[in-house]
Order: C-alpha cells, then sequence, then structure tokens
C-alpha cells in the first residue's frame, strides 16, 4: 500500500520545512526508545525499548527488555500512524521470519539481548521520503498482538518515532538570547549618551521579545499533549525560564536537596532500566499510563525515580514542567534550584557590569580617552540608575520565578527549598507591586500639581532612572497600565504552576486571558507610539492564536488525529516566522541605536512631550534649557542626591511641607526668584499648586517679576549666560519685562496651552 498525502498543502508544507531547515543528522532512519502499551490488561509490557530502522542498509536493529504474560503462536498487525493519518497497515507472522523467542511465544522475562531483522525492499518503498527529512516526526507504530488460532488481541503496544531531525537546536535559543540581550545593553548605552527616545524604543522592542519567547516557553510547560514539532520548538525557549543544563549546577543542586532533607530523583540515571515516554499529542494511553511524579502534591519523596525505576513493569510519562525539565536534561527535583540559581547569576552579573563600566568611564574621564561630559549622568547617580536596572532584572524575570516556585509549592521537594519559593515569591511580587503604585502616587501628585502627569515623571531624574522601566514603554497617560501587566503575568503564571493536572483547564484559563489581554491593548493601545502599539498588539494576537491551538491540542473538541498534526505543524511556521520578524526589527533598532550619529532622528516625538522634560541634570545647553530649569526649581546639582533620591524628599510624598520659605510644595530648594511664591498660604481644599504659572512657564505662579540671577548663570554684568558671550547677554537683557502685558500677549498668541498640557490629553 502506498502512502498517498492527504493535503498537498501539508506535503508541500512538509518538504519546504525539512529542506530548510538545519537537522542534525545526515543518515536516513526511524527510531523509538519507548514502547508503551494501548490496551488494558495488556499481556506484554516493555521496560526498555530501542530500534532503530535505517532504510540504507534493510535492517531493523532491536533492544527489548520486558515481560510477556503470551503463550503459544501469535501474529501482529502493524499500523504506521503519521500526523494522525493511517500511513500503512500489514501483518507480520514471527515464524515466517524466524523471530527467535515469538515463534512460539513463551511466558516469561524478555532478556535485554540486541537482535537485527532484515526488511525487504518492498516494504521500504512503501515508506514515504520526506518522513526521513521532515524535523520531529509525529509518527507511531502500533502493534497489535494476536492469538493464530482465535484472533483475539492478548496485548497492544506502541512506539512513538523520530528520525533524528528536529528544530530543538542550540543555536535558536543563543541567537535570541544574544539579540535581546544586546538590545538591551543598546538601550542603556544611547540613554546615557543622551538620546532617550531612541532608548526608549529600544528597551520597549527588547522587552516585548522577551515577553514574546517566555509565552512560548509557557506553552510548553503546560501539561497538554503537543505535537512533537511543538514541543520541540517551545523547547528552544526554555532558556527564558531559567531552564539550562549546566552539569555542575545539577550537582549542587542535588546536594542541597539532599542536605535539606529531601530525596533527589534518579530518572535520567535508571534509563537504561526505564522506558520514559515524553508525553505527545497522539498518545492517547498516556492518561491511563503511570504519571511519574506528577498526580500527587506530596513530597516526592515518596514518588521518586529511583522507585519507579525499580518497578519493572511500570512505563513512566512525563509530561508539563517536567517534560520540558527531562528534554532538557535535568531531574526533576532540580528544576525549581536550577531556575533560582540562573535567576541570581544574571542579576549579580549584570550588577559586577554596571560597576565596571562605572569605574571604566570614571578611569577613562581621568586618562583623557572620555570628554568630562561623557555618560555624566549615570557617573553622578549611578548607583540610582543600578536600582532602576535591578528593578528591570526583576520585572523580567518575575515570569519565570513566578510559574518555578508556585509550582514548586506543589511538588515540595525539601522544607529549605519551599522556603526559597515562598521568598522569591513574596518578595519579587511585592516589590514590583510597591513600585507600580510608586508610579502612580507619583504620576497622580504630578497631574495634582501640574496637570500633566508627564512631567514629574520624565523631568526628575531619580523618578524616570529608578522607577521609568515601569511606564517608559507606555505614553504618559498610561502610566497606570504596568498594573494590569503584572496581574496578566501573574494569572499566566497561576494558571501554568497550578494547572499541571488539567492541561484543558490550562488552555480554557490562558485563552481567557489572553482574549482579555488583547482587547483590552487593542482598546487603549497604551505603549509610546503606533509602532510600539502595532508591535506589541501583534504579539497579544499571535499568543491568542497559540492557545487557540494549546486549546486543539487537548483533543477537547475530538477533532481528527490529522487536524492536530496539521495545526502542529502551522503553528511551528507561524511562530517561526513572527519571531524572525521581530527579531531582524530589534537588530535593526539595536544597529541603528549603536551606529547612528543621531539616532532619535529615526523616531517621531513623543505627543505627551515627556522629551521637553527629560533635561540632563548636570548640563544646561541653551539658555532657554536655563530658564526652563528656573522655572521648575531646578538648582545646579553635582547628583541626583538633592531632587527624588529619597522618598521622603520626593514629589511624590509631599514632605517639602513645612520646611521653611526656601522649599516648594514638593520639597524641592527653590531659587530666590521662586522662593518667594511660596509665602502666600494656599486655599484650604485646593491641589498643591505648581511653582510656574501653567499658562506662562517661564514666570512665577504670583507673577512677581524675578530679581536673582537665574542658577548656572554667570553673576559678572560684563559676560553673557554660561560665561559666553555679551552679546547674548544683551539681547536677553533688552526683553521685554517678564510680567509685561507685552510679553504675556506674545506667548500666548504662539502657545494656544501649557506646553506641559499640549498632547498629553490635557488640551483644553
Amino acid at each position: 500500500m502506498r502512502f498517498s498525502c492527504p493535503s498537498r498543502a501539508v506535503c508541500l508544507l512538509l518538504t519546504l520545512i525539512s529542506s530548510l531547515l538545519h537537522t542534525t543528522s545526515a543518515i536516513r532512519l526511524i527510531e523509538s526508545k519507548s514502547l508503551n502499551s494501548c490496551q488494558e490488561n495488556s499481556s506484554f509490557t516493555a521496560t526498555l525499548f530501542n530500534v532503530v530502522f535505517t532504510p540504507d542498509n534493510a535492517s531493523v536493529a532491536f533492544q527489548v527488555t520486558g515481560v510477556s504474560s503470551i503463550s503459544g503462536y501469535v501474529h501482529a498487525e502493524i499500523e504506521l500512524i503519521v500526523y494522525g493519518y493511517s500511513a500503512l497497515k500489514t501483518t507480520v507472522n514471527p515464524c515466517d521470519i524466524n523471530l527467535q523467542g515469538m515463534c512460539p511465544m513463551n511466558i516469561g522475562q524478555l532478556d535485554n539481548q540486541p537482535f537485527n531483522i532484515p526488511v525487504s525492499k518492498d516494504v521500504i518503498k512503501k515508506v514515504p521520503a520526506i518522513f526521513y527529512g521532515v524535523p520531529d516526526l509525529d509518527g507511531l507504530v502500533r502493534i497489535y498482538i494476536r492469538d493464530t488460532k482465535t484472533n483475539v488481541s492478548k496485548a497492544c503496544v506502541q512506539a512513538e518515532l523520530s528520525n533524528g531531525k528536529t528544530v530543538d537546536q542550540k543555536g535558536v535559543g543563543w541567537a535570541t538570547a544574544v539579540v535581546a540581550g544586546l538590545a538591551l545593553v543598546a538601550s542603556a548605552v544611547t540613554s546615557g549618551l543622551g538620546h532617550s527616545n531612541t532608548a526608549a524604543h529600544v528597551a520597549a522592542n527588547a522587552l516585548s521579545l522577551f515577553g514574546y519567547l517566555q509565552a512560548q516557553a509557557l506553552i510548553g510547560m503546560t501539561a497538554v499533549s503537543l505535537p512533537p514539532i511543538v514541543m520541540s520548538w517551545t523547547q528552544n525557549f526554555q532558556w527564558t525560564m531559567g531552564i539550562i543544563r549546566v552539569e555542575f549546577l545539577q550537582d549542587i543542586a542535588t546536594w542541597y536537596q539532599r542536605a535539606t532533607g529531601g530525596t533527589p530523583s534518579t530518572l535520567l540515571s535508571n534509563l537504561h532500566e526505564a522506558s520514559v515516554e515524553v508525553q505527545k499529542r497522539s498518545l492517547d494511553f498516556a492518561r491511563k499510563s503511570v504519571v511519574y511524579g506528577f498526580d500527587d502534591l506530596a513530597k516526592r519523596s515518596s514518588n521518586t525515580g529511583a522507585t519507579a525505576a525499580s518497578s519493572a513493569a511500570k512505563n513512566l510519562v512525563v509530561r508539563g514542567i517536567e517534560r520540558v525539565g527531562f528534554r532538557a536534561r535535568i531531574e526533576s527535583t532540580n528544576i525549581f534550584l536550577t531556575g533560582v540559581i540562573f535567576f541570581m547569576v544574571f542579576v549579580t552579573f549584570t550588577t559586577a557590569g554596571v560597576a565596571l563600566f562605572k569605574a571604566f568611564c570614571e578611569g577613562a574621564v581621568r586618562a583623557g580617552w572620555f570628554k568630562g561630559n561623557k555618560f555624566e549622568d549615570f557617573r553622578n547617580g549611578w548607583k540610582i540608575v543600578l536600582k532602576g536596572i535591578l528593578f528591570r532584572l526583576v520585572l523580567i524575570g518575575f515570569p519565570q520565578m513566578t510559574v518555578l516556585c508556585l509550582w514548586e509549592l506543589t511538588k515540595r521537594d525539601s522544607s529549605a527549598e519551599v522556603v526559597l519559593a515562598l521568598f522569591f515569591f513574596l518578595s519579587m511580587t511585592l516589590s514590583l507591586g510597591w513600585a507600580a503604585l510608586k508610579v502612580f502616587r507619583i504620576a497622580q501628585r504630578s497631574v495634582a500639581m501640574h496637570k500633566n502627569p508627564a512631567y514629574i515623571l520624565y523631568s526628575d531624574p531619580t523618578a524616570l532612572n529608578k522607577w521609568g522601566f515601569l511606564y517608559v514603554q507606555f505614553r504618559a497617560t498610561a502610566y497606570y497600565f504596568i498594573m494590569p501587566v503584572l496581574i496578566y503575568i501573574l494569572l499566566k503564571s497561576i494558571f501554568v504552576a497550578f494547572g499541571q493536572g488539567s492541561g484543558v483547564a490550562q488552555a480554557v484559563g490562558l485563552l481567557i486571558i489572553e482574549a482579555v489581554f488583547l482587547i483590552g491593548v487593542s482598546i487603549l493601545r497604551p505603549w509610546m507610539d503606533k509602532k510600539t502599539n502595532a508591535f506589541n498588539i501583534a504579539i497579544a494576537a499571535i499568543n491568542v492564536l497559540n492557545v487557540i491551538f494549546l486549546l486543539f491540542f487537548t483533543s477537547v473538541f475530538n477533532q481528527p488525529g490529522i487536524v492536530t498534526g496539521v495545526m502542529g505543524v502551522i503553528f511551528f511556521g507561524v511562530n517561526a516566522a513572527f519571531a524572525i520578524i521581530l527579531i531582524v526589527m530589534v537588530l535593526f533598532a539595536t544597529a541603528w541605536a549603536v551606529f547612528s550619529k543621531n539616532p532619535d532622528t529615526r523616531y517621531q516625538p513623543m505627543r505627551d512631550d515627556r522629551g521637553s522634560f527629560i533635561k540632563s541634570q548636570t548640563q544646561l545647553n541653551t539658555e532657554l534649557d536655563a530658564l526652563g530649569a528656573t522655572a521648575r526649581g531646578d538648582m545646579q546639582q553635582t547628583g541626583y542626591k538633592s531632587r527624588l533620591s529619597d522618598d521622603e524628599d520626593s514629589y511624590s510624598s509631599g514632605s517639602g511641607k513645612g520646611r521653611g520659605h526656601a522649599y516648594g510644595a514638593a520639597g524641592v530648594p527653590l531659587p530666590p526668584s521662586t522662593a518667594n511664591s511660596h509665602r502666600s498660604p494656599s486655599r484650604h481644599g485646593e491641589p498643591p499648586r505648581s511653582p510656574v504659572d501653567p499658562n506662562m512657564p517661564f514666570l512665577p505662579s504670583d507673577g512677581t517679576p524675578r530679581h536673582g540671577t537665574p542658577t548656572g548663570y554667570s553673576d559678572s554684568p560684563n559676560r553673557g549666560m554660561y560665561n559666553g558671550d555679551s552679546q547674548s547677554h544683551s539681547q536677553f537683557h533688552h526683553q521685554p519685562p517678564p510680567g509685561s502685558a507685552q510679553s504675556q500677549l506674545g506667548y500666548r498668541q504662539q502657545n494656544s496651552g501649557s506646553p506641559w498640557q499640549r498632547g498629553a490629553g490635557y488640551d483644553h
């Protein structure tokens, strides 16, 4: 019987994938490493099964260890199923091919003796050539052993097939990690160079790419029976969840668990004795099989790999998070500690890198390699910048640590690991929640004082460098959107961690969460501009499509197997293409930020006018900047300390009240001309007033003229601004008096509203 493809489109897609992808094996083969029962009360069970079919030498090599309760003469009905489609059916009589030990069959233990069986050319021709090339072949062989006289089925076994080719490639994981890392580094460098607009865009795109890769990894962590190509594709991104095998780290994790009273798993060390099946889409029998280390929420010491391996008649099936660990060759009891260790290593190396960069900058300035103003803001306030970077790392690692910590609470590998899980989960959740609340309070105070949340969020370097990771990717009026994002991540993690007992519940829950998130971002469009909104809405749409596929993979709709198989291939094709597009876009943005002399020219100014508020606190390059700094109440500083370095001395706390006439409502020291504006008592019940008239941003709110010299200006009558030429000073001197009607009329003719309000949703 010759195999015929059920769909030309499917065959074309499979051929294209097999020809384009780099594969791991150049030898044509079909192999299986696990044999499992497919009927109740099966009279034959294998604890070890290895079979390799090589068409080039026309043979099949077997290595089987099992227990048989069958006696007498039998024959075997063999069915080949590929992508849910029955491709081949044939009947084999063991006596016709002189198969030792099966003609006739005897009750007892089958010895682990390898043997070869020749295969005729007619049988080889019936196997389509495409099966040897397409990666992650979704196929199985099902064998019914029937009594020759009565034709009654004595046993049913089936073996998952592989051709040695897979899309699970280390190069994919390394490439995505390098791209995301370079983008984050480039955003930090461009921000230090003063290109805040470019830095915000590159960082937003890098974080969105990282979030998409983590969403792919979460699909692989669900307990749903996935097609092989989907399992392999999602395995590429498990590094984003800290699932990375390093030999000595596994030894450390095993030692720590034993030292704290736990019992380590030994499944990987007992593969020569046990038949382990990675749960796949086509395994209907998996629901009835013994599931290794999964069904109970008690300590795994009662269900370890050593105990399971000693049961010769049981097949082990791994799924969900344990399936991911098994494919990465990490013992299930080491998965949590592996993720924690890599997160801490990531944080430690980043902290060391920032400190070393600070030392390098100082040395470069002293040696004359850099100009004195190079990275000056970073050098003056590097500790605040470091705090912001650490908060950003916590945000990046939040999905990883939430899933692993909550899952560890259900496994309880040891008492110390449970304490670690609680500590990391609570500390990260509370710190991010507190930071989000802090941003909300700062923005609300900015609205109350200046009718614009962007004013304080972007004009103060401490708020921007410490808390900016939570809001710079959003437009100013959507500063609150980090709260829904954190809730979205937390809910997804809860379903993945606690839903390991039901793939259907996970799929339905994730579908609802992703659909609500997509609808919300499509309506609100909270990101900073149209391109960034399109970038993130596209990711949300693909995430919804992925969980729809996930729901179909659960077979809840009882669709034909061929439909599920084709959907798995489509899942891979869509996500592979989309990932390539995202990576290219992020790479282009990163290259532009690094190699362009003025990368900000690529991006339009933000409509919320954040660029007008982001000013260097150590460099005022124009007279207008100096006037703006004076109007805001800024003073010449050598760092960030006097503005918002402490929570007690910040715009959000309001602790500046009662400090005397030299301080504004926000506790910020004011120059003499502005300090007088706060002597008049405010009316009861009114919101805090800005020290600046919102309609005339360069004048005090009480209309009094300025008599003092603005901060940063020279006191010498013969010198101009910033010790510059006298011409500029003369021009400034002959301007109309600030409080005159002529000055007010000219300003109002040029500006219909306050520049703090225009473009931020507060136009009047």
